[in-house]
Protein backbone atom coordinates (compact mmCIF):
# COMPACT_ATOMS: atom_id res chain seq x y z
CA UNK A 1 0.00 0.00 0.00
CA UNK A 2 1.51 3.63 -1.08
CA UNK A 3 0.12 5.37 2.08
CA UNK A 4 1.94 5.48 5.07
CA UNK A 5 0.38 5.04 8.51
CA UNK A 6 1.01 8.17 10.89
CA UNK A 7 -1.23 7.04 14.16
CA UNK A 8 -1.89 9.06 17.20
CA UNK A 9 0.87 7.90 18.90
CA UNK A 10 3.05 7.96 15.83
CA UNK A 11 5.74 11.52 16.08
CA UNK A 12 4.12 14.70 14.70
CA UNK A 13 6.10 15.02 11.02
CA UNK A 14 8.17 18.04 10.36
CA UNK A 15 7.78 20.58 7.78
CA UNK A 16 9.91 19.51 4.78
CA UNK A 17 12.93 21.90 5.00
CA UNK A 18 11.74 23.88 2.02
CA UNK A 19 9.23 26.83 1.28
CA UNK A 20 5.39 26.02 -0.08
CA UNK A 21 4.78 26.12 -3.42
CA UNK A 22 2.05 28.60 -4.44
CA UNK A 23 -0.37 26.61 -6.63
CA UNK A 24 -0.41 29.05 -9.14
CA UNK A 25 3.65 28.35 -10.14
CA UNK A 26 2.10 24.32 -11.20
CA UNK A 27 -0.55 25.59 -12.83
CA UNK A 28 1.06 27.71 -14.96
CA UNK A 29 3.74 24.84 -16.21
CA UNK A 30 2.35 24.77 -19.52
CA UNK A 31 4.04 21.00 -20.05
CA UNK A 32 1.84 19.68 -17.22
CA UNK A 33 -1.38 21.24 -19.19
CA UNK A 34 -3.49 21.26 -15.46
CA UNK A 35 -6.26 23.40 -15.08
CA UNK A 36 -8.33 24.63 -12.12
CA UNK A 37 -11.40 23.50 -12.33
CA UNK A 38 -13.13 24.47 -8.22
CA UNK A 39 -12.01 26.58 -5.27
CA UNK A 40 -9.24 29.69 -5.14
CA UNK A 41 -6.00 29.33 -7.03
CA UNK A 42 -4.76 30.83 -3.81
CA UNK A 43 -3.28 27.70 -2.11
CA UNK A 44 0.41 26.64 -0.91
CA UNK A 45 1.89 22.90 -2.14
CA UNK A 46 3.83 21.62 0.58
CA UNK A 47 3.87 17.71 -0.19
CA UNK A 48 2.46 15.76 -3.35
CA UNK A 49 0.49 12.38 -2.08
CA UNK A 50 -1.33 10.03 -4.29
CA UNK A 51 -3.94 7.88 -2.72
CA UNK A 52 -7.23 5.55 -4.30
CA UNK A 53 -8.25 5.21 -1.07
CA UNK A 54 -11.85 5.49 -0.37
CA UNK A 55 -10.89 7.78 3.09
CA UNK A 56 -6.87 8.53 2.48
CA UNK A 57 -7.82 11.23 5.90
CA UNK A 58 -5.73 9.24 7.79
CA UNK A 59 -2.59 9.11 6.20
CA UNK A 60 -2.52 12.92 5.42
CA UNK A 61 0.27 15.28 7.33
CA UNK A 62 -1.44 18.69 5.52
CA UNK A 63 -0.35 20.66 2.78
CA UNK A 64 -0.49 17.94 0.37
CA UNK A 65 -1.40 18.32 -3.51
CA UNK A 66 -3.76 14.91 -3.44
CA UNK A 67 -3.50 13.13 -6.88
CA UNK A 68 -6.44 10.37 -7.28
CA UNK A 69 -7.96 8.78 -10.23
CA UNK A 70 -11.27 8.20 -8.07
CA UNK A 71 -10.93 4.31 -8.70
CA UNK A 72 -12.90 4.11 -5.18
CA UNK A 73 -14.87 7.50 -5.59
CA UNK A 74 -18.60 7.24 -4.39
CA UNK A 75 -19.48 9.50 -2.12
CA UNK A 76 -17.67 13.15 -3.45
CA UNK A 77 -19.32 15.86 -0.90
CA UNK A 78 -18.02 13.31 2.08
CA UNK A 79 -14.54 12.69 0.57
CA UNK A 80 -13.92 16.32 -0.20
CA UNK A 81 -14.96 17.05 3.09
CA UNK A 82 -12.58 14.62 4.96
CA UNK A 83 -9.85 15.99 2.85
CA UNK A 84 -10.68 19.58 4.11
CA UNK A 85 -10.57 18.23 7.83
CA UNK A 86 -7.58 16.49 7.06
CA UNK A 87 -5.64 19.56 5.64
CA UNK A 88 -4.99 18.91 2.46
CA UNK A 89 -4.17 22.09 0.17
CA UNK A 90 -5.38 20.97 -3.18
CA UNK A 91 -7.31 17.56 -5.04
CA UNK A 92 -5.35 16.96 -8.83
CA UNK A 93 -7.74 14.99 -10.35
CA UNK A 94 -6.84 12.68 -13.22
CA UNK A 95 -8.98 11.52 -16.15
CA UNK A 96 -9.11 8.26 -17.82
CA UNK A 97 -8.91 5.07 -17.36
CA UNK A 98 -11.59 5.68 -14.56
CA UNK A 99 -13.62 8.62 -15.63
CA UNK A 100 -13.50 10.43 -18.87
CA UNK A 101 -14.09 13.45 -17.31
CA UNK A 102 -13.93 15.14 -13.82
CA UNK A 103 -17.40 13.95 -11.71
CA UNK A 104 -19.79 17.22 -11.64
CA UNK A 105 -20.62 16.36 -8.16
CA UNK A 106 -16.79 16.67 -7.12
CA UNK A 107 -16.42 19.87 -8.90
CA UNK A 108 -19.56 20.75 -7.01
CA UNK A 109 -18.28 19.57 -3.67
CA UNK A 110 -14.87 21.07 -4.10
CA UNK A 111 -16.49 24.36 -4.99
CA UNK A 112 -18.43 23.94 -1.66
CA UNK A 113 -15.90 23.55 0.68
CA UNK A 114 -13.33 25.14 -0.91
CA UNK A 115 -10.92 22.82 -1.76
CA UNK A 116 -8.46 23.60 -5.21
CA UNK A 117 -9.81 20.96 -7.55
CA UNK A 118 -7.00 20.82 -11.05
CA UNK A 119 -8.07 18.30 -13.84
CA UNK A 120 -4.83 16.45 -14.93
CA UNK A 121 -5.16 15.49 -18.29
CA UNK A 122 -4.54 11.87 -19.33
CA UNK A 123 -0.80 12.14 -21.08
CA UNK A 124 0.16 14.09 -17.96
CA UNK A 125 1.15 11.30 -15.15
CA UNK A 126 1.37 11.61 -11.18
CA UNK A 127 5.29 11.38 -11.28
CA UNK A 128 5.90 14.05 -13.77
CA UNK A 129 3.49 16.42 -11.37
CA UNK A 130 5.68 15.64 -8.49
CA UNK A 131 8.91 15.93 -10.38
CA UNK A 132 6.99 19.65 -11.21
CA UNK A 133 6.61 20.13 -7.59
CA UNK A 134 9.88 19.28 -6.49
CA UNK A 135 11.99 21.30 -9.00
CA UNK A 136 9.95 24.24 -8.03
CA UNK A 137 10.57 23.61 -4.11
CA UNK A 138 14.81 23.34 -4.86
CA UNK A 139 14.18 26.28 -6.67
CA UNK A 140 12.55 28.28 -4.26
CA UNK A 141 14.94 26.66 -1.72
CA UNK A 142 17.94 28.13 -3.27
CA UNK A 143 15.81 32.09 -4.08
CA UNK A 144 15.31 31.27 -0.19
CA UNK A 145 18.94 30.89 0.89
CA UNK A 146 19.99 33.80 -1.62
CA UNK A 147 17.91 35.93 0.61
CA UNK A 148 19.17 35.12 3.71
CA UNK A 149 22.44 35.30 3.19
CA UNK A 150 22.15 38.54 1.38
CA UNK A 151 19.83 39.64 4.34
CA UNK A 152 22.34 38.46 6.86
CA UNK A 153 25.35 39.68 5.33
CA UNK A 154 23.21 43.26 5.54
CA UNK A 155 22.62 42.74 9.29
CA UNK A 156 26.08 41.76 10.18
CA UNK A 157 27.25 45.00 8.31
CA UNK A 158 24.79 47.07 10.71
CA UNK A 159 25.50 45.58 13.62
CA UNK A 160 29.21 46.64 13.04
CA UNK A 161 27.73 50.31 12.39
CA UNK A 162 28.70 52.42 15.41
CA UNK A 163 24.75 52.76 16.13
CA UNK A 164 24.35 49.17 15.79
CA UNK A 165 20.87 48.74 17.67
CA UNK A 166 19.03 51.12 15.26
CA UNK A 167 20.84 49.95 12.33
CA UNK A 168 19.82 46.61 12.40
CA UNK A 169 16.46 47.26 12.73
CA UNK A 170 16.43 49.84 10.16
CA UNK A 171 18.01 46.88 8.09
CA UNK A 172 15.52 44.66 9.31
CA UNK A 173 12.62 46.91 8.24
CA UNK A 174 14.39 47.17 4.79
CA UNK A 175 14.37 43.17 4.45
CA UNK A 176 11.28 42.11 5.29
CA UNK A 177 9.36 45.56 3.72
CA UNK A 178 7.91 46.06 7.05
CA UNK A 179 8.38 47.76 10.49
CA UNK A 180 10.59 46.19 13.26
CA UNK A 181 10.27 47.76 16.38
CA UNK A 182 12.37 47.35 19.92
CA UNK A 183 10.70 47.38 23.21
CA UNK A 184 11.72 47.84 26.69
CA UNK A 185 10.18 45.39 29.64
CA UNK A 186 8.22 48.17 30.58
CA UNK A 187 6.69 48.27 26.86
CA UNK A 188 8.46 51.38 25.99
CA UNK A 189 9.51 51.66 22.21
CA UNK A 190 13.28 51.95 22.33
CA UNK A 191 13.89 51.85 18.49
CA UNK A 192 11.88 52.04 15.58
CA UNK A 193 12.32 51.96 12.17
CA UNK A 194 9.61 51.66 9.08
CA UNK A 195 6.40 53.46 8.77
CA UNK A 196 4.16 53.53 12.05
CA UNK A 197 1.41 51.22 11.63
CA UNK A 198 -2.12 52.09 12.71
CA UNK A 199 -3.85 52.00 15.80
CA UNK A 200 -5.48 49.17 16.05
CA UNK A 201 -2.34 47.32 14.87
CA UNK A 202 -0.21 48.84 17.66
CA UNK A 203 -3.13 47.81 19.98
CA UNK A 204 -2.35 43.91 18.74
CA UNK A 205 1.17 44.13 18.89
CA UNK A 206 1.07 45.23 21.97
CA UNK A 207 -0.76 42.06 23.42
CA UNK A 208 1.58 39.88 21.32
CA UNK A 209 4.22 41.45 23.08
CA UNK A 210 2.48 40.61 26.49
CA UNK A 211 2.90 37.24 25.46
CA UNK A 212 6.55 36.44 24.87
CA UNK A 213 6.95 38.80 27.95
CA UNK A 214 7.60 36.75 31.02
CA UNK A 215 5.97 37.53 34.52
CA UNK A 216 6.38 36.51 37.44
CA UNK A 217 2.88 34.87 37.77
CA UNK A 218 3.48 32.84 35.35
CA UNK A 219 2.94 29.62 35.96
CA UNK A 220 5.18 28.52 32.95
CA UNK A 221 7.99 30.07 30.82
CA UNK A 222 6.83 32.44 27.94
CA UNK A 223 7.34 31.63 24.92
CA UNK A 224 9.99 33.15 22.87
CA UNK A 225 8.37 34.23 19.66
CA UNK A 226 4.48 35.09 18.97
CA UNK A 227 2.68 35.40 15.65
CA UNK A 228 -1.05 37.16 14.82
CA UNK A 229 -2.84 38.44 11.87
CA UNK A 230 -4.97 41.43 11.77
CA UNK A 231 -6.25 41.77 7.75
CA UNK A 232 -3.62 41.96 5.67
CA UNK A 233 -0.88 42.99 8.53
CA UNK A 234 1.49 39.72 9.61
CA UNK A 235 2.78 40.51 13.37
CA UNK A 236 5.22 38.85 14.99
CA UNK A 237 7.41 39.34 18.47
CA UNK A 238 10.32 37.86 19.54
CA UNK A 239 11.64 37.55 23.08
CA UNK A 240 15.54 38.53 23.18
CA UNK A 241 17.82 36.76 25.27
CA UNK A 242 19.46 38.19 28.23
CA UNK A 243 17.02 38.18 30.47
CA UNK A 244 16.39 41.33 29.73
CA UNK A 245 12.74 41.49 29.14
CA UNK A 246 13.74 43.12 25.94
CA UNK A 247 11.35 42.21 22.80
CA UNK A 248 11.83 42.93 19.12
CA UNK A 249 8.13 43.30 16.96
CA UNK A 250 7.13 43.09 13.57
CA UNK A 251 4.68 44.16 10.83
CA UNK A 252 4.72 43.27 7.54
CA UNK A 253 2.00 43.23 4.45
CA UNK A 254 3.13 40.16 3.21
CA UNK A 255 4.75 37.00 5.09
CA UNK A 256 7.77 35.08 2.63
CA UNK A 257 9.52 31.89 3.35
CA UNK A 258 12.58 32.93 5.15
CA UNK A 259 11.18 35.62 7.16
CA UNK A 260 11.28 34.15 10.16
CA UNK A 261 15.02 32.70 9.50
CA UNK A 262 16.17 36.44 8.82
CA UNK A 263 13.86 37.43 12.39
CA UNK A 264 15.63 35.22 13.84
CA UNK A 265 19.15 36.34 13.03
CA UNK A 266 18.17 39.50 13.74
CA UNK A 267 17.22 38.22 17.48
CA UNK A 268 20.73 37.55 18.01
CA UNK A 269 22.15 40.42 17.07
CA UNK A 270 20.39 42.46 19.51
CA UNK A 271 20.17 40.04 21.81
CA UNK A 272 24.58 40.29 21.77
CA UNK A 273 24.39 44.44 20.87
CA UNK A 274 21.55 44.57 24.37
CA UNK A 275 23.35 42.09 26.82
CA UNK A 276 25.58 43.01 29.11
CA UNK A 277 29.08 43.07 29.32
CA UNK A 278 30.34 40.14 30.91
CA UNK A 279 34.11 41.56 31.86
CA UNK A 280 32.73 42.28 35.11
CA UNK A 281 30.29 40.11 36.87
CA UNK A 282 26.73 41.56 37.13
CA UNK A 283 26.72 40.80 41.06
CA UNK A 284 30.28 42.18 41.32
CA UNK A 285 28.95 45.83 40.04
CA UNK A 286 25.55 45.81 41.89
CA UNK A 287 27.49 44.49 45.02
CA UNK A 288 29.80 47.98 44.14
CA UNK A 289 26.44 50.53 43.77
CA UNK A 290 24.78 49.09 47.12
CA UNK A 291 28.40 49.70 48.97
CA UNK A 292 28.99 52.84 47.55
CA UNK A 293 25.44 54.22 48.84
CA UNK A 294 26.10 52.84 51.95
CA UNK A 295 29.24 55.20 52.54
CA UNK A 296 32.34 52.84 51.22
CA UNK A 297 35.08 54.48 49.37
CA UNK A 298 36.36 54.26 45.75
CA UNK A 299 39.34 52.23 46.81
CA UNK A 300 37.20 49.33 48.91
CA UNK A 301 34.75 48.31 45.89
CA UNK A 302 37.20 48.88 43.11
CA UNK A 303 37.55 44.71 43.95
CA UNK A 304 34.41 43.84 42.84
CA UNK A 305 34.71 45.64 39.73
CA UNK A 306 37.54 42.99 38.34
CA UNK A 307 40.21 44.67 40.78
CA UNK A 308 42.57 46.47 38.24
CA UNK A 309 45.07 48.67 39.70
CA UNK A 310 44.66 51.48 37.17
CA UNK A 311 41.82 52.86 35.26
CA UNK A 312 41.37 54.42 31.75
CA UNK A 313 38.76 56.82 31.85
CA UNK A 314 37.01 57.43 27.97
CA UNK A 315 34.73 60.32 27.28
CA UNK A 316 32.89 60.01 23.77
CA UNK A 317 30.88 61.66 21.52
CA UNK A 318 29.01 60.47 17.98
CA UNK A 319 31.63 62.36 15.11
CA UNK A 320 29.13 64.42 13.15
CA UNK A 321 27.43 66.16 16.10
CA UNK A 322 24.80 62.61 16.43
CA UNK A 323 23.58 63.90 19.62
CA UNK A 324 22.15 62.37 23.00
CA UNK A 325 23.06 58.69 22.61
CA UNK A 326 20.95 56.01 23.81
CA UNK A 327 21.62 53.42 26.48
CA UNK A 328 22.03 50.54 23.80
CA UNK A 329 24.20 52.37 21.78
CA UNK A 330 26.21 53.71 24.75
CA UNK A 331 26.25 49.53 25.99
CA UNK A 332 27.09 48.72 22.44
CA UNK A 333 30.18 51.18 22.54
CA UNK A 334 31.57 50.26 26.01
CA UNK A 335 31.10 46.77 25.05
CA UNK A 336 33.78 47.58 21.99
CA UNK A 337 36.09 49.05 24.62
CA UNK A 338 35.85 46.24 26.96
CA UNK A 339 33.76 47.79 29.60
CA UNK A 340 30.47 47.20 31.28
CA UNK A 341 30.86 50.24 32.92
CA UNK A 342 29.22 52.70 31.15
CA UNK A 343 27.34 56.25 31.81
CA UNK A 344 25.23 57.33 28.54
CA UNK A 345 24.97 60.98 29.96
CA UNK A 346 22.00 63.10 30.13
CA UNK A 347 21.22 65.60 26.78
CA UNK A 348 24.46 66.13 24.72
CA UNK A 349 26.60 65.20 28.04
CA UNK A 350 29.30 62.73 26.40
CA UNK A 351 29.49 59.03 27.14
CA UNK A 352 31.74 57.92 29.65
CA UNK A 353 33.24 54.05 29.73
CA UNK A 354 35.49 53.40 32.79
CA UNK A 355 37.71 51.00 31.25
CA UNK A 356 39.78 48.52 33.74
CA UNK A 357 43.69 48.36 33.26
CA UNK A 358 45.61 50.58 31.46
CA UNK A 359 45.84 49.15 27.46
CA UNK A 360 45.86 52.17 24.90
CA UNK A 361 42.35 52.98 23.82
CA UNK A 362 41.96 52.60 20.09
CA UNK A 363 39.50 54.64 17.62
CA UNK A 364 36.01 53.50 17.34
CA UNK A 365 34.50 54.25 13.52
CA UNK A 366 31.62 56.71 13.82
CA UNK A 367 32.56 58.51 17.68
CA UNK A 368 34.98 60.79 18.97
CA UNK A 369 36.73 59.90 21.90
CA UNK A 370 39.41 61.74 24.90
CA UNK A 371 41.39 59.14 27.18
CA UNK A 372 42.35 59.70 30.79
CA UNK A 373 45.87 58.69 31.85
CA UNK A 374 46.00 55.74 33.49
CA UNK A 375 44.83 56.06 37.37
CA UNK A 376 43.86 54.43 40.38
CA UNK A 377 40.46 53.92 41.60
CA UNK A 378 40.64 56.80 43.71
CA UNK A 379 41.93 59.18 41.49
CA UNK A 380 39.16 58.87 38.93
CA UNK A 381 37.63 62.37 39.72
CA UNK A 382 41.15 64.12 38.07
CA UNK A 383 40.79 61.46 35.17
CA UNK A 384 37.12 62.49 34.44
CA UNK A 385 38.94 65.90 34.36
CA UNK A 386 41.70 65.17 31.91
CA UNK A 387 38.92 63.02 29.55
CA UNK A 388 37.09 65.84 29.36
CA UNK A 389 39.75 67.81 27.95
CA UNK A 390 41.20 65.05 25.86
CA UNK A 391 37.69 64.90 23.82
CA UNK A 392 37.64 68.48 23.84
CA UNK A 393 40.85 68.66 22.00
CA UNK A 394 39.81 65.88 19.69
CA UNK A 395 36.77 67.46 18.95
CA UNK A 396 38.17 70.92 18.20
CA UNK A 397 41.28 69.23 15.84
CA UNK A 398 38.72 67.04 14.11
CA UNK A 399 40.64 63.68 15.31
CA UNK A 400 39.60 60.17 16.28
CA UNK A 401 41.34 60.22 19.60
CA UNK A 402 42.75 62.21 21.87
CA UNK A 403 44.67 60.87 24.79
CA UNK A 404 46.17 62.99 28.01
CA UNK A 405 49.27 64.32 27.85
CA UNK A 406 51.31 63.88 30.70
CA UNK A 407 53.74 66.24 32.62
CA UNK A 408 57.39 65.78 31.70
CA UNK A 409 60.46 67.45 30.71
CA UNK A 410 61.43 71.11 31.88
CA UNK A 411 57.98 71.31 34.23
CA UNK A 412 58.43 68.06 35.90
CA UNK A 413 62.04 69.65 37.40
CA UNK A 414 60.08 72.42 39.94
CA UNK A 415 59.18 71.00 42.82
CA UNK A 416 55.11 69.93 42.77
CA UNK A 417 54.62 71.98 45.63
CA UNK A 418 56.11 75.30 45.08
CA UNK A 419 54.97 75.15 41.49
CA UNK A 420 51.46 74.61 42.84
CA UNK A 421 51.84 77.53 45.10
CA UNK A 422 53.15 79.68 42.36
CA UNK A 423 49.89 78.25 39.94
CA UNK A 424 47.59 79.13 42.21
CA UNK A 425 49.26 82.94 43.17
CA UNK A 426 49.54 83.39 39.20
CA UNK A 427 45.40 82.40 38.67
CA UNK A 428 43.67 84.13 41.74
CA UNK A 429 42.15 86.47 39.77
CA UNK A 430 40.73 84.08 37.68
CA UNK A 431 37.23 81.89 38.20
CA UNK A 432 37.03 78.74 37.16
CA UNK A 433 35.58 79.16 33.75
CA UNK A 434 37.88 81.53 32.94
CA UNK A 435 40.79 79.65 33.84
CA UNK A 436 39.67 76.65 31.50
CA UNK A 437 38.73 78.92 28.82
CA UNK A 438 42.61 80.15 28.82
CA UNK A 439 43.82 76.68 29.18
CA UNK A 440 41.88 75.31 26.07
CA UNK A 441 42.73 78.66 24.14
CA UNK A 442 46.52 78.33 24.71
CA UNK A 443 46.35 74.28 24.01
CA UNK A 444 45.05 74.93 20.56
CA UNK A 445 47.20 77.64 19.75
CA UNK A 446 45.16 80.71 20.41
CA UNK A 447 42.35 79.52 17.75
CA UNK A 448 39.01 81.52 18.33
CA UNK A 449 37.37 78.84 16.36
CA UNK A 450 38.81 75.92 17.60
CA UNK A 451 38.28 76.59 21.36
CA UNK A 452 34.21 77.50 21.01
CA UNK A 453 33.84 74.12 18.83
CA UNK A 454 35.82 72.34 22.05
CA UNK A 455 33.77 74.60 24.56
CA UNK A 456 31.03 74.72 23.12
CA UNK A 457 30.32 78.33 22.81
CA UNK A 458 29.92 80.46 20.69
CA UNK A 459 33.68 82.05 19.41
CA UNK A 460 32.73 85.85 20.50
CA UNK A 461 32.43 84.22 24.03
CA UNK A 462 35.49 82.93 23.65
CA UNK A 463 37.10 86.36 22.48
CA UNK A 464 35.35 88.11 25.71
CA UNK A 465 36.71 85.62 27.84
CA UNK A 466 40.63 85.88 26.71
CA UNK A 467 40.08 89.27 27.08
CA UNK A 468 38.79 89.08 30.78
CA UNK A 469 41.31 87.20 31.37
CA UNK A 470 44.07 89.80 29.63
CA UNK A 471 42.81 92.47 32.31
CA UNK A 472 42.22 90.82 35.34
CA UNK A 473 46.04 89.10 34.61
CA UNK A 474 47.29 92.03 33.56
CA UNK A 475 49.17 90.73 30.78
CA UNK A 476 50.14 90.24 27.08
CA UNK A 477 48.74 87.22 25.87
CA UNK A 478 50.32 87.96 22.51
CA UNK A 479 53.60 87.36 24.34
CA UNK A 480 55.01 84.28 24.12
CA UNK A 481 57.01 84.22 27.56
CA UNK A 482 53.61 84.96 29.02
CA UNK A 483 52.02 82.30 27.27
CA UNK A 484 54.57 79.68 28.64
CA UNK A 485 53.95 80.81 31.86
CA UNK A 486 50.84 80.90 32.23
CA UNK A 487 50.85 77.16 30.33
CA UNK A 488 52.77 75.46 33.03
CA UNK A 489 50.73 77.13 35.41
CA UNK A 490 47.30 76.02 34.27
CA UNK A 491 49.03 72.47 33.81
CA UNK A 492 49.85 72.26 37.03
CA UNK A 493 46.60 72.82 38.09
Amino acid sequence: MPDTPTGPSAPTPSTPPTPPIPLTELLAREELGLRLLAGPAQADLLWVHTSEMADPYPYLLGGELLLSAGVLLKEPDTYVARLVEAGAAALGFGVTPVHDAVPQALIEACERHGLPLVEVPPATPFTAIARAVWRLMAEARHRELRRVTRAQQALATAAARPDPVPAVLHQLAVQLTGRAALLSAAGEELHAAGRRPAPEVRAALARLTRVVSPTTAAASPAPTSATDTLGDTHLFAYALGGGQGLVLTLTTGRREAGDHTVAGIAVVLLSLLAAPHQGADAAGRSAALVRLLLGAGPADVAPLLGGAEHWTLVHARRSGGGGPVDPLTAGALGAALGSALVDAGRGGDAVKVLVPGDDRITPQPGWTLGTSAPAPITALDLADDQASRALGRAVATRTPLAHHRTGSGLAALIPPAEAEAHARALLAPLTATLAETLRCWLSLHGSWDRTATALQVHRNTVRQRIARCATLLDADLDDMDVRTELWFALRRL
